[in-house]
């Protein structure tokens, strides 16, 4: 088979790195691509949002199967157009997209379900989001309702930086993702990330895990889109993972079919376990990004076959194969991250890494200079590591990162502490 991969990051690589072991793969492109992607296949240049100019290039180039790995092509339509065409792709249709495209529509979607999620306003208009928010106190959570590449939630701890969040969005620091905002109940317990499948009629648990979102060792600071991950969740026991299918993933999407607008692809459920139970935090139409390091780490090859079982509606036939192990992803990310860093530094020491089915480097904003790999963005790397603790993974994934030198970046040092220190 020819492959299509549409993406540049950390989350691409990986699904490149995991299709690649599937002997079905024949030839592999991705597009555009990063310089760690380059490695092991083939990059392209094209406008992944323009749905014309992405059908014309599979057809060029024979392509079989197209995997979209960002929300943005998907939110713009691109599936929908490969499909028009005859071509085979995993990713949700535009109209489904807007689980994640808008926050407001998974809203309404979750009450016409009666998925448990947090309380919440929508506004359109700055005065009344003010008003919600001193009524309800703080602490809050401000989200923009578009796309805003994972920055466009603020959880505000006293009402006046709840208040400031409101003034921001509406003044376009979001730009077109804060024209309108949701304004949710702050929850609290224990996040987690649930992976499933959906091919209009069959859900498929591919796995769970937990990322750091904080850029701060303790998880304080700015949140940003991503330190590391680690999988599976603890706290996704076998009761907490059947509430999650039975209250909010079934449901949803029995409401999406519904609707007329049935999904099919990787649903990215983000829950808050308090005492046992779920409530939705946020769909995400793609995998995430630390998250799909790890999980693809675990995964393998058998990835490309579940994914094409999701594309031709053929879940129902469809198992996923787990091994009793752990993945940790650690993200080295530019100084200066998630504010503003430089670009262009160079990064050496990769030949030091091992790289195999239990060690990877993946690249997430890297590039190319006089035969040098350089920083090309804020997070860089994901040094991800599998052993048969995470205790274990951990271990293997810091002396990973301990080989690369790269004076301009920055890790945390406590990835996967909540989850180890309950041990």
């Amino acid at each position: 088979m020819n492959i299509l991969i549409l993406g540049s990051g950390g989350r691409e690589h990986s699904l490149a790195w995991a299709v690649m072991q599937n002997p079905k793969c024949d030839k592999l492109i991705v597009a555009p691509g990063n310089a760690g992607i380059a490695e092991i296949a083939d990059c392209a240049r094209l406008d992944i949002e323009d749905g014309g100019a992405v059908v014309g290039f599979a057809e060029e180039n024979a392509i079989d199967f197209v995997i979209v790995g960002p929300e943005a092509p998907l939110a713009a339509g691109v599936s929908d157009r490969l499909r028009a065409a005859g071509i085979s792709v995993f990713g949700p249709s535009g109209a489904a997209a807007r689980l994640e495209a808008s926050k407001a529509f998974t809203k309404q979607i979750c009450d016409a379900a009666g998925a448990p999620t947090a309380a919440y306003g929508h506004f359109t208009d700055a005065g009344a989001a003010k008003a919600y928010v001193k009524a309800q106190g703080a602490p809050i959570v401000i989200k923009a309702d578009g796309l805003a590449a994972g920055k466009g939630v603020i959880i505000a701890e006293t009402e006046a930086l709840a208040l400031a969040a409101v003034d921001d969005m509406f003044s376009g620091a979001f730009g077109d993702a804060g024209a309108e905002v949701v304004i949710e109940e702050f929850m609290t317990g224990d996040e987690a990330s649930f992976f499933v499948l959906y091919d209009g009629e069959t859900v498929l648990p591919i796995g769970t895990a937990q990322d750091h979102k904080r850029v701060g060792e303790g998880d304080t600071g700015p949140n940003t889109g991503g330190m590391g991950a680690y999988s599976p969740a603890p706290v996704m026991t076998e009761a907490v993972t059947r509430k999650a299918l039975d209250e909010i993933v079934r449901p949803t999407m029995a409401e999406m079919v519904r609707q007329g607008t049935p999904y099919q692809g990787v649903l990215f459920v983000g829950l808050m376990i308090q005492d046992g139970q779920p409530r939705l935090v946020e769909y995400n139409v793609r995998f995430g990004d630390p998250e799909c390091q790890v999980l693809m780490m675990r995964l393998g090859a058998q990835v490309l076959d579940l994914l094409q079982a999701c594309a031709e509606g053929r879940l129902a036939d469809a198992q996923v194969n787990w091994a009793a192990d752990h993945a940790m992803t650690v993200v080295l990310a530019a100084n200066g991250y998630p504010g503003s860093y430089e670009k262009g530094s160079v990064i050496n020491g990769f030949e030091k890494v091992p790289e195999d089915s239990s060690h990877m480097v993946f690249h997430a904003g890297t590039g190319r200079d006089a035969g040098k790999f350089t920083a090309q963005g804020g997070r860089v790397l994901a040094v991800t590591a599998r052993a048969g603790t995470l205790q274990d993974a951990r271990d293997t994934a810091y002396r990973m990162v301990d080989q690369i030198d790269w004076p301009e970046g920055f890790c945390r040092r406590d990835i996967g502490w909540r989850a180890l220190q309950s041990d």
